[in-house]
């Protein structure tokens, strides 16, 4: 048994494995016999196949209901599911309807007006559609909420509507640092400790100023205090002073602290040269053969900055990319890839303008080649009501100057 069946996955390389993943050859392919699709396509809202909470679908599964000419009325069926199904099913006919589908708006403003998770729907709805399309919902709404547990918690469309809502009790409000020099705040690190809240405070001050060096030496007593994790914003602050802290980061990686050698072990895997190569392709293999599709796209990222110096992790990189259920890293591997060797990268530039991922589109806008199935696919993208404004923007500009200017 392959580690995908362990998973649930089926094969990265059928049509119902790349559909799952969001790959954008799932959709190229589920186009060419939408019949043999359908059933994949409407499991990916019936089940939740994104890796983690990260992971984009819903645009991908709108899109491709439209584009297949697949009926809506198995997702509207959904929405008296339970609450994660119909959550689904709403962020999937929400954009449906902004391509044009009236059947799933019409069932949506229905579902506010009668379904059990009417409140978040409708704050999704408040979310994406234009104004008009929800605010003759006021008084259903204003009825409705008489009969909910507890009053929401979202600004919109509760405020516009004139409902109370819910407001989390404001916390200790953060400390105003700005006046303090730079040694000041380190010795607030360094001195008696005023408690976890007063050193992150000192530590979002560093972390907009340059490099401070004298952090240096405290990082190894700025833990939490149960010794597991550091404190908030250590990392942000650390990383303003670069290649600096690596001869310190050389001690860090023994420490048996696990945080502090893990800190360590970032810092130099950020900022030493070409000798860290083999320990980057190394770490890249041992994730492969884990299967740990969480976190290599750090790794990827890293060796991307030695570009062909780290051929040696083109294979995994490709491995990674062509299979990883993790469809918010993808983009990571295509980055490094184009980095480190070119080859091959025109089809999989080209198959990321259908991919779930806003990040791989728009790196499939940037370098897919000039050729008319690609210029089409970004002209389409451009000219999607469904697609988001930083991809639409991102396709104009690309076509803008192969469009002749009218006179």
């Amino acid at each position: 048994m392959s580690d995908d069946d362990v998973m649930s996955y089926a094969r990265f390389d059928s049509v119902e494995g790349l559909l799952q993943r969001g790959r954008g050859l799932g959709a190229v392919r589920a186009m060419q016999d939408p019949r043999a699709a359908a059933p994949f396509v409407y499991d990916g809202v019936r089940r939740d196949w994104r890796w983690d909470g990260t992971d984009d679908r819903s645009r991908y599964l709108a899109r491709l209901l439209r584009d297949l000419g697949l009926p809506p009325t198995p997702v509207v069926d959904l929405l008296a599911g339970n609450e994660e199904q119909c959550g689904r099913a709403v962020d999937v006919l929400a954009l449906l309807a902004l391509g044009g589908c009236d059947e799933a708006r019409e069932a949506l403003r229905a579902y506010v007006r009668e379904g059990a998770h009417w409140v978040p729907a409708l704050e999704s709805l408040s979310d994406l559609w234009p104004l008009a399309w929800w605010e003759d919902l006021e008084e259903v709404a204003r009825v409705r909420i008489g009969g909910e547990p507890e009053l929401p918690w979202f600004t919109e469309p509760w405020t516009r509507f004139g409902i109370e809502v819910q407001r989390p009790a404001p916390g200790p409000a953060p400390l105003d640092l700005t006046g303090l020099a730079d040694s000041e705040l380190l010795d607030l690190l360094a001195g008696p400790r005023p408690g976890a809240a007063g050193r992150v405070d000192a530590l979002r001050e560093l972390s907009h100023r340059g490099p401070v060096e004298g952090l240096i030496p405290l990082v190894p007593s700025l833990g939490t205090p149960d010794g597991l994790r550091p404190l908030p914003l250590l990392r942000r602050t650390l990383a303003r002073l670069g290649a600096s802290a690596v001869p310190a980061a050389r001690r860090w990686v023994c420490d048996e602290r696990e945080w502090l050698a893990r800190l360590g072990a970032d810092v130099l895997a950020d900022h030493l040269g070409p000798e860290v190569i083999p320990e980057l392709v190394a770490e890249l293999a041992d994730q492969w053969r884990a299967r740990a599709w969480c976190g290599p796209d750090t790794t990827a990222r890293r060796l991307a900055r030695f570009g062909p110096a780290a051929a040696g992790a083109v294979v995994d990189l490709r491995r990674f990319w062509l299979r990883t259920p993790h469809s918010y890293e993808r983009a990571a591997y295509l980055e490094a890839l184009a980095a480190i060797d070119t080859g091959g990268l025109d089809q999989a530039h080209t198959e990321s303008l259908w991919d779930c991922e806003e990040k791989a589109r728009l790196l499939g806008i940037a370098h897919a080649p000039d050729h008319a199935e690609t210029l089409e696919r970004i002209a389409a993208l451009r000219d999607d009501p469904m697609e988001d404004p930083e991809v639409r923007a991102a396709a104009e500009a690309r076509l803008a100057p192969l469009t002749p200017r009218r006179e």
